[in-house]
């Protein structure tokens, strides 16, 4: 089995400079697992009071019982992201303004989504970043290192597999799995590859909490309906196709072809004439 990139024959020698562009892809995927992985999380009881900095100083953080736009989770995953730089700075105290600075929002909904979190900040203060780093993490589910299976090892998962950054975002790879046998009992990381039929005592065994598809896409739906039988909810999916799963089950796609094309769009857009706007004329081909 192997990722919907793969044309290197089984068997066949790494080329010069493999590990180097495993290195990129790895870098290349790594933030859009982070990302979508925390969005599958559950997160914690308990309203606050939504006022952002407040003279009352530290209250319990967790989310409410509202519901909580997918939007905020993905961006307190970056102001996570932008505290823990902080911290590994020295930095004790930040305000609202600086933190959204260099998150790339604006002070109000940053305020606005940390309000789901309760109120903790001292106004005129600003946060503590410790403190601030915990109640993040916490509402993340993030208190704990969560195992992770990882099905298809082709280029794409090999660099993942590969990658150590996830560790410190509170992921590990614990199981690796493949159906090629040539790539069945080999060593990435230290982690061997075991076939993909041993699935469900893989899951058992490591607590396995999300599974992430890195196969072709005509193997995708069989490698989730595998998954959700083991009992894993929470299934990260890099395979270029459309997963089908029960209620209670949830589902991340990351499709790196498409976050390019968007991309394409915006250089189309910087490159076209400005007359018209939208789209372009479409005469000619409609």
């Amino acid at each position: 089995m192997t990722d919907q990139h793969d044309t290197k024959p089984p068997g066949a020698a790494d080329p010069p400079g493999s590990d180097g562009l495993r290195a990129g892809r790895a870098r290349a995927a790594a933030g859009a697992f982070g990302r979508a992985v925390r969005s599958t999380l559950p997160v914690r009881g308990g309203a606050g009071r939504g006022d952002g900095e407040s003279r009352d100083g530290d209250r319990e953080a967790g989310f409410g019982q509202r519901s909580v736009p997918d939007a905020t989770v993905a961006r307190l995953a970056v102001y996570l992201r932008v505290l823990s730089g902080f911290a590994d700075q020295g930095v004790v105290t930040v305000s609202s303004e600086e933190l959204a600075s260099a998150a790339g929002v604006n002070s109000a909904n940053l305020r606005k989504d940390l309000s789901h979190l309760g109120s903790y900040g001292t106004r005129g203060v600003g946060y503590d970043v410790t403190l601030l780093v915990e109640r993040i993490e916490g509402a993340l589910g993030l208190t704990r290192h969560r195992a992770v299976a990882l099905i298809g090892i082709g280029n794409l998962g090999h660099a993942l597999a590969g990658y150590d950054g996830f560790a410190s975002r509170g992921f590990h790879i614990a199981a690796l799995l493949d159906a090629d046998p040539a790539r069945v009992g080999k060593q990435i990381n230290g982690l061997t590859v075991r076939h993909v039929d041993e699935l469900a005592e893989v899951v058992k065994e490591h607590d396995v909490s999300i599974g992430v598809i890195a196969t072709p896409a005509h193997a995708a739906q069989d490698v989730c309906d595998a998954l959700v039988s083991s009992g894993v909810t929470s299934i990260l999916n890099f395979a270029p196709t459309v997963l089908a799963v029960p209620d209670g089950v949830d589902v991340r796609k990351v499709d790196l072809a498409i976050e390019l094309q968007i991309l394409s769009f915006h250089e189309q857009r910087k490159l076209a004439p400005k007359a018209g706007g939208g789209f372009g004329s479409l005469e000619g081909v409609i």
